[in-house]
């Protein structure tokens, strides 16, 4: 008889622990900011000693585990599953505040944490069935359940019911073969999947080659590095990827180190169109053909300059990036030691460029010039980072690009004779230019550098610059550069001074050794279709002997197309 009941008491306690284990919690929170209910809501469920944070959907899945006083966070990138164990012990360490308040009839005690500068207040109990925390950073312990949540004083999170669930299945994607990494490569990877990076070039060599070789027309294909004016520029058509055309934002960001030139050069980073309409000129058939394809801009005393203004049958570049690399960054570290002065192994620019960039069309000419008539020149390696939409950004894709290159006097074409943009001393640039489509927020980027390189030169020399659109002044800036000195650390080539200043601390227009020189936003929402006048007018200052000045000025109009 005593077996008997030991095995109906064994039977109940199967009975009751196989209940247990599979009683599912879920947990229901309310979103609110600044005091008012947003309408959205989080959801988290509880079953046998594992929180479930996240959606079986979700790219990051979040785990709590109870039992094993951890967190765990996955991410599958490819085909590999990676995971992140944190321990709870290395959480942020809460303080206890004295104030209680009541959540869903629990008296709930209040702690508070501070992680990054931000405060968290949390409300918990310890008497409910359930454990949990809709934030794995944030669990005062093991045994308590957060019922309220509250980031710097403004957004909330408030538990609106604990209710037991059905035919839930519970979605662990990680197990002890899948791949540990620690926390800051977790990070990495995380970081990584959000966005897409496009490799256009890689540790790619411009220098002067008068020896480079001209591909013939025919023969260029997509995909494939194309080097023109003696060396001095690259050259690839790429595909414009579902990645890029769907996408929120588009950053530009460029690597460039010295391979033997010590000098501060000017850099430009430029699109080319690779459909032309009829018998179009781009820039691209003067890398092909010569500099005689290009039209001719004649100044008040006959100069002339090719290929710098929109006119009819030519198109100038879009340029995308003006950058500027330092003197000799990586290749002179080791050749001009200063103790306490640690030299950068390469300079990075990065530059959101979404509205340059043409997603509208299958295919684009996507180029980098660096003026110098050095053999071993500069080192340089781009990408193109496509951001995609948010959810609050969806709309954003209806609207189509307007993109319309207007001027642009940076001589890509330096090293084979291309004049530099001294008109300003005697002339204005004057573009026309007609606006066929309705158009919103409609803006003129305007990119200018001033150069001259000796004391009285325009580069260190402020000048002002006006813009006028049928007669009528629309920006004028003096363009300066006092925060030269900042990027010392990217300039080993330097020359120091008997007064302690090194060249590239110097103030100057609009530019430093090792920096970008991002565009100037001109709004235009109030031209209309029709035909216009664009007049870029500067006070160049006098050329001295052989020294000259010039302007480095580009022009783009970009804004979205009326559906």
């Amino acid at each position: 008889m005593m077996k008997f009941f030991n095995a109906i008491l064994l039977f109940f306690s199967l009975v009751l622990a196989a209940q247990t284990k599979s009683e599912v919690y879920k947990i229901k929170y309310d979103k609110f900011e600044n005091g008012k209910k947003t309408g959205e809501n989080i959801e988290i469920y509880v079953y046998n000693q594992m929180v479930f944070l996240s959606k079986p959907t979700d790219k990051i899945q979040q785990y709590i585990d109870l039992k094993n006083n951890y967190n765990v966070s996955t991410i599958k990138d490819k085909n590999t599953v990676f995971k992140k164990i944190t321990p709870f012990d290395s959480l942020p360490i809460s303080k206890k505040e004295n104030d209680t308040r009541v959540i869903l009839g629990y008296d709930c005690q209040h702690v508070s944490f501070s992680y990054f500068s931000n405060r968290i207040d949390v409300w918990y109990t310890e008497k409910a069935a359930v454990k949990g925390t809709p934030n794995s950073n944030y669990l005062p312990n093991k045994n308590a359940l957060v019922l309220e949540m509250v980031y710097n004083g403004n957004q909330t999170l408030t538990a609106s019911s604990i209710t037991k669930v059905k035919n839930y299945e519970p979605f662990i994607n990680y197990d002890d073969k899948t791949v540990l990494v620690d926390k800051s490569e977790f990070e990495e990877i995380l970081i990584n999947s959000r966005y897409t990076k496009l490799h256009i070039f890689e540790n790619e060599n411009l220098n002067f080659d008068p020896k480079s070789i001209i591909p013939k027309e025919k023969d260029l294909i997509a995909d494939k590095v194309y080097h023109f004016s003696n060396g001095s520029v690259v050259l690839k058509k790429i595909k414009i990827t579902p990645e890029l055309k769907n996408s929120n934002s588009i950053f530009a960001k460029l690597t460039c180190k010295s391979n033997g030139d010590a000098y501060d050069r000017t850099g430009s980073v430029f699109i080319i169109p690779a459909k032309k309409e009829g018998d179009m000129t781009t820039l691209l058939d003067a890398y092909l053909h010569g500099l005689d394809r290009l039209p001719i801009y004649t100044d008040n005393k006959k100069n002339k300059y090719q290929g710098i203004i929109k006119e009819k049958g030519y198109l100038p570049a879009i340029e995308i990036l003006r950058f500027f690399t330092p003197f000799g960054v990586n290749y002179f570290n080791d050749k001009r030691k200063i103790n306490n002065y640690n030299w950068a192994k390469e300079v990075v620019y990065k530059e959101d460029v979404s509205s340059l960039v043409p997603t509208d069309e299958d295919e684009i000419w996507i180029g980098i010039f660096i003026g110098n008539y050095d053999a071993g020149g500069h080192t340089i390696s781009l990408e193109l980072d496509a951001y995609p939409l948010m959810n609050n950004n969806e709309g954003k894709l209806t609207k189509k690009k307007y993109i319309a290159s207007l001027f642009s006097t940076v001589n890509t074409m330096e090293m084979s004779g291309q004049n530099y943009g001294g008109l300003f001393s005697n002339d204005t640039l004057k573009v026309n230019f007609e606006i066929k489509e309705d158009l919103q927020n409609l803006q003129l980027l305007y990119t200018t550098t001033g150069h001259g390189g000796w004391e009285n030169g325009d580069e260190f020399v402020p000048r002002m610059n006006k813009l006028f659109i049928d007669g009528q002044e629309v920006f004028k800036i003096i363009p300066w550069r006092t925060d030269c000195a900042t990027y010392r650390l990217s300039n080993p080539a330097s020359g120091n001074f008997s007064d302690g200043l090194s060249s590239s601390d110097l103030s100057r227009s609009n530019w430093c050794p090792g920096t970008l020189t991002p565009p100037y936003i001109i709004p235009l929402t109030n031209l209309l279709k029709g035909n216009h006048v664009i007049e870029v007018v500067i006070e160049q200052g006098p050329n001295e002997g052989p020294s000259t000045n010039h302007w480095n000025v580009s022009g783009v109009l970009v804004g979205q197309l009326n559906n």
